[in-house]
């Protein structure tokens, strides 16, 4: 990194040490090193962030203060529909994205001639037939109801039982789901046909989903196979080829994608993962990992219906997950269309149809349900923006106070970036700078006091093989 910004923050603090000492984003790698190790340490550091010095300890926000009515609470979700290859090329379609919470791009596997059929069940079982997956154990419901064990009442908690399984078998009872309702509908004369193709299977998503929409779902139990790992490159080499068709902001594997630099393989993040539904399945309330963007594909053959709310009203629906006792972070939540109304928090709500991309914004709170059969593909990515940057060490810090191990490690990650990149955006310098600088600092800090213990230091690695986190949350 070649750019040293002109301006210059001091920290001062004790940092375990008797005598204070002063300390300047400026200084180098040495200068910071002779800095620490003149103090004597009668103490332990304290724990190492990474935000800016004498930034506040990071919290949900409060907030807009702006009341909504009852048509601005319902946002319009923006869109994109693309009728060619040409239309993906150049900058429009990233800075139309980066701009909004969420953005669904219609039609761009057409445009872009991607074979979905290779994401198919068929060819899924074709491929690997034994891949393990993730399977849970759903009650089908209504998106817009979820109520608990009793019936009683409508509630944001959600529950489901985790098991393991395999693609076959899977595929099987997604099959076999499909047409045991088919069957179901048949008997009730809605004069629908057996069939398996897929254009007929779609239609009669719709043609369930209208008539199931009036009334409340009964306690019947679906499976969602979800966290299918595709990043083997040999196995499932097509696929991946398959997506390089992608403009290059939204591919899994990119120069410009801060995930590509982590090192190392992070499942569902910097790697492709697949989800296999039957009508019905959900996907909780939830930010992106570290608040890093994503991508997701609606394979098909039915739809999926999204909601989202904008990052800066996230501290709401924390808010609203305390007050229905449910943590945040770790807990599994469906959230309530009128509670959220009724808290001035707005919503997206849109469709995603088979070759519809959603592209998931910095730190959009989103819930998705499906309204037919269909797999979906999806991961993350991270824009080479200060904005993106500093979100991620946020919440980082954020998770950190909540005792809740963050999946990307952004200390490990911005030295790599450091190492690997030469970074223009003078505000993302300064950001990542700083994470380098307190970093430094503190496992410098670490090791004097150590060694004033008279203690070893000794190393339990691998060589070559850096460590992603230097201690459990």
């Amino acid at each position: 990194m070649s750019i040293i910004p002109k301006s210059e923050i001091k920290s001062e603090k004790f940092l375990g040490s008797n005598v204070k000492l002063t300390y300047s984003t400026t200084m180098d790698s040495k200068q910071i090193i002779d800095t620490v190790k003149s103090g004597a340490f009668s103490e332990a550091p304290p724990k190492c962030c990474i935000l800016e010095p004498n930034a506040p300890k990071p919290a949900p926000p409060d907030c807009p203060a702006q009341t909504l009515t009852r048509e601005q609470l319902l946002l319009s979700t923006p869109s994109i529909v693309l009728e060619n290859r040409n239309q993906t090329c150049g900058p429009l379609l990233e800075e139309f994205c980066l701009k909004h919470p969420i953005v669904v791009v219609r039609k761009l596997t057409a445009a872009l001639e991607l074979d979905l059929s290779l994401f198919s069940s068929k060819t899924l079982v074709e491929t690997s037939p034994n891949h393990p997956i993730e399977v849970r154990l759903q009650e089908h419901q209504g998106p817009d109801e979820n109520w608990d064990a009793s019936q009683g009442k409508q509630v944001w908690k959600c529950t489901s039982q985790r098991t393991r399984s395999t693609i076959i078998r899977y595929a099987n009872y997604q099959s076999s789901s499909y047409q045991d309702s088919v069957k179901e509908q048949v008997d009730e004369g809605a004069g629908v046909t057996m069939s398996s193709d897929s254009s007929r299977m779609d239609s009669f998503s719709a043609s369930v989903w209208k008539k199931r929409k009036s009334k409340q779902f009964n306690s019947k139990y679906l499976k969602f196979g979800t966290n299918v790992d595709l990043s083997d490159e040999r196995k499932w080499s097509l696929q991946l080829k398959e997506l390089t068709k992608l403009p290059a902001f939204t591919r899994v594997a990119s120069a410009a994608n801060m995930l590509s630099h982590v090192g190392h393989t992070i499942l569902g993040v910097n790697t492709v993962q697949l989800y296999m539904k039957v009508q019905g399945c959900r996907t909780g309330g939830h930010q992106e990992n570290n608040n890093f963007c994503s991508v997701n594909i609606n394979i098909g053959p039915g739809d999926c219906e999204w909601f989202a709310v904008p990052e800066e009203y996230w501290g709401g629906i924390q808010q609203l997950c305390v007050k229905n006792d449910i943590d945040y972070l770790h807990g599994s939540w469906w959230p309530n269309m009128k509670d959220l109304l009724d808290s001035n928090i707005p919503v997206y709500r849109f469709i995603q149809r088979p070759g519809d991309l959603v592209w998931v914004n910095i730190g959009c709170v989103h819930w998705v349900y499906s309204r037919g059969w269909c797999n979906n593909i999806a991961w993350n990515v991270g824009p080479l923006t200060a904005r993106q940057y500093s979100m991620a060490i946020e919440r980082y810090e954020w998770n950190k106070l909540q005792h809740y191990m963050s999946v990307i490690p952004m200390v490990h990650l911005s030295w790599n970036l450091a190492r690997n990149i030469k970074v223009s955006d003078r505000k993302l310098f300064h950001l990542i700078k700083n994470c380098l600088f307190q970093s430094l600092r503190h496992v410098i800090a670490t090791l004097e006091f150590v060694k004033s213990k008279n203690v070893n230091v000794e190393f339990h690695g691998r060589d070559n093989n850096a460590s992603h986190y230097c201690e459990q949350c």
